[in-house]
């Protein structure tokens, strides 16, 4: 976001606020409130996922997306079409519950989720039965389908769920929705935790171990197409497993969050058409957040001058559009994000709490 007519001097200091503020926590009312009176800038960060997957990169769009520095050239020149003032920043996280907790404990501004997850914490239901639900939780856009990705090795003989009995399969590391919905696989399937011998791992170790011969399969849930599952398949190394049948119409039937579908033929070099079940990809945020911070962030998402930044930074950006950014949530809406779809033509801005 830096523009070349910055002096070096003003350059440094705005480097130091951002090493500072990562090393307080951009979350912190604290930091925020001494950076913004004494500079005029406004820190937010944005967890996101691993950044061998998909959140991360996004997320680093998004950043870039809705930061405007001072001294920035003017939205109207070619510049920024952020809020003022803002610096976003996309950190690298285990992924979606990580996330929500971290949204939950006040330490981050904005997360990504899946949105099953987001569901299930908001309601206290699901895989967060027994614990508190986190009422503040709050949507600010549906940005694209996730798909879950289940990956094998080629020549460890896996063609269906069902072959994964006794492999040594990643199931995702604590703390991500790919661990969740890989347990809902296996269930759905007729597979136990103890069929397998299950690691895990994050995807760029999953793959790497999978190249090693340590694992013969892996989870991962993410939009496509993902850069490791990429890197395996153009080395021939790999397959995707389908998840079709029975089995899979009957977790969309459960779960109204899952839908059956499909990564299209070649996403992955040499991969065919592959049935499985995907599931919505939510920028979220608390409650508390500024309703004018949430509409000025949502503005600059669907920014006209932002689709160009979109759609050359990564397929899975390129998917997020105002005509699908407030369904499918399964959250209510920011009050800052409701504003801004009230305001425009072509999107729902319903509000959903079921």
């Amino acid at each position: 976001m830096v523009q070349p007519s910055f002096s070096r001097s003003r350059l440094i200091l705005r480097l130091g606020l951002l090493v500072l503020a990562s090393m307080i926590g951009f979350g912190s009312a604290h930091a925020e409130t001494a950076a913004s009176s004494e500079t005029g800038i406004r820190f937010v960060q944005i967890a996101t996922g691993p950044t061998a997957g998909t959140y991360f990169p996004v997320g680093g769009l998004i950043a870039n997306a809705i930061s405007n520095p001072p001294g920035s050239r003017p939205c109207e020149r070619g510049g920024s079409c952020g809020v003022p003032g803002l610096i976003a920043v996309a950190q690298s996280t285990n992924g979606s519950m990580a996330n929500l907790a971290s949204l939950a404990a006040g330490t981050v501004d904005l997360g990504m989720s899946q949105a099953d997850l987001a569901y299930w914490a908001y309601h206290g239901t699901g895989v967060y039965k027994g614990k508190e639900p986190q009422s503040k939780l709050r949507g600010i856009a549906m940005l694209y389908s996730e798909s879950i990705h289940l990956v094998a090795r080629k020549d460890a003989r896996i063609t269906s769920v069902a072959d994964l009995k006794g492999k040594r399969v990643s199931v995702g590391e604590e703390g991500s929705g790919t661990l969740v919905d890989a347990m809902l696989v296996l269930e759905a399937y007729g597979l136990r935790k103890t069929d397998i011998k299950p690691e895990y791992t994050r995807p760029s170790s999953a793959a790497e171990a999978l190249i090693q011969g340590k694992i013969d399969a892996f989870f991962f849930v993410a939009g496509t197409p993902v850069s490791a599952v990429t890197a395996l398949t153009n080395e021939g190394l790999a397959t995707l497993v389908p998840l079709s049948g029975p089995p899979a119409h009957a977790l969309a039937q459960q779960y109204p969050f899952l839908l059956v579908s499909t990564i299209p033929a070649n996403t992955y070099e040499g991969v065919p058409e592959t049935p499985t079940l995907s599931v919505g990809a939510l920028l979220v945020c608390s409650a508390d957040a500024p309703d004018e911070l949430i509409y000025g962030i949502t503005a600059a998402i669907f920014h006209p001058n932002t689709r160009p930044l979109f759609a050359k930074g990564h397929p899975a950006a390129n998917k997020i559009a105002l005509e699908t950014a407030s369904t499918g949530l399964g959250i209510p809406l920011h009050a800052g994000a409701a504003r801004y779809y009230d305001g425009q033509k072509g999107a729902s801005a319903t509000n959903p709490t079921q």
